[in-house]
């Protein structure tokens, strides 16, 4: 049996953070200050593989591995050889802020990585010590050009967009992507950081697109689109190039959604904005069989609510930040 919820939705899609460690303090992510997990409280390699082992033959064949900066769990390699090689697993990707990018991207590649999502909300140095609270621009252009050069293609690159932040950015992006042959995902800024998150802060998916279509190239809708993805994809009518919207507030996609994660710590999570979580890292270290740790990933995703509801009143912000769940 697929791994079903109530609203029949069928779940593939797994999201495995491997760490809640991160070298940037985005603001839209987590605090300036911030403690970590102690490391023993992570999964290994071997727990994580076990993990996917597990769920592969209930559907799940797409995997992310996602963090905190997941570049900063050492021999990451190892673990997409582990993954790679479990039957079943037909796709395997890796989100990144692009900080260690450039030392890492080939060894990936050579260990079966095939794609690669890379952070970039800006090109302006200034901007980017701003959002990030750190330095680092340089080093994840040279990241990207990295990766491209290691064979991942295409590379995608996400932005999210605020009002009064980051929408002066879509434009010198979107022209980026298109001159490096990178393909742009911009995501509409959303109540899981840190911060105090303000609806008006929002840069809306048609503003986005109608500022590319003036002030770059019109677009047209992909005739390849997965309805099940969290993007709205469009390419380009001159034919270089496509992009991505991720419109989680004005165009919500919850009842198409076909995504599970796993946080660092061993947590199942049916929903980004989840308030509940099911502990498999006891089962996983104890010894309890693989249908026993199946059963509660049935029953987590079974629970699965109807959508997140950030457009109403009952919208509650998870106690987790974005990098303590992994993107």
């Amino acid at each position: 049996m697929p791994l079903l919820d109530t609203y029949n939705r069928v779940h593939n899609n797994l999201r495995i953070s491997v760490t809640d460690r991160c070298n940037l303090r985005c603001t839209y992510c987590m605090p300036e200050e911030v403690v970590f997990m102690e490391r023993a409280e992570l999964l290994t390699f071997e727990e994580i593989a076990r993990f996917v082992e597990i769920v592969a033959p209930l559907g799940i064949d797409k995997i992310r591995l996602t963090g905190g900066e997941p570049l900063l769990r050492r021999h990451l390699p190892r673990l997409v050889e582990l993954i790679v090689a479990i039957p079943g697993i037909r796709d395997v990707g890796l989100t990144t802020n692009g900080i260690l990018l450039a030392e890492q991207a080939q060894a990936l590649f050579d260990a079966g990585l095939r794609r690669i999502n890379v952070s970039l909300d800006t090109l302006n140095h200034e901007r980017f010590r701003e959002i990030t609270r750190r330095e680092g621009l340089d080093r994840v252009i040279v990241g990207i050009l990295a990766a491209k050069k290691a064979g991942f293609a295409p590379v995608k690159i996400n932005a999210v967009s605020i009002r009064g932040v980051t929408e002066h950015e879509v434009v010198p992006l979107a022209n980026f992507a298109r001159e490096h042959g990178l393909e742009m995902r911009f995501i509409e800024y959303m109540p899981i950081g840190a911060d105090h998150w303000e609806r008006g802060k929002v840069y809306f998916a048609h503003e986005i697109l109608e500022k590319i279509e003036s002030e770059v190239c019109p677009l047209v809708p992909v005739d390849d689109y997965d309805p099940r993805a969290p993007a709205m994809e469009f390419r380009y009518t001159d034919g270089q190039g496509r992009i991505g919207i991720i419109a989680s507030v004005s165009r919500p996609f919850c009842l198409k959604c076909n995504r599970v994660r796993l946080t660092a710590d061993g947590k199942v999570r049916n929903c980004l904005f989840a308030l509940d979580e099911a502990d498999v890292k006891p089962l996983l270290r104890g010894g309890a069989s693989a249908e026993k740790i199946a059963e509660v990933v049935r029953a987590n995703i079974h629970e699965k609510w109807e959508g997140h509801e950030i457009n109403t009143a009952r919208f509650i912000k998870p106690l987790r930040t974005m990098h303590a769940i992994g993107g």
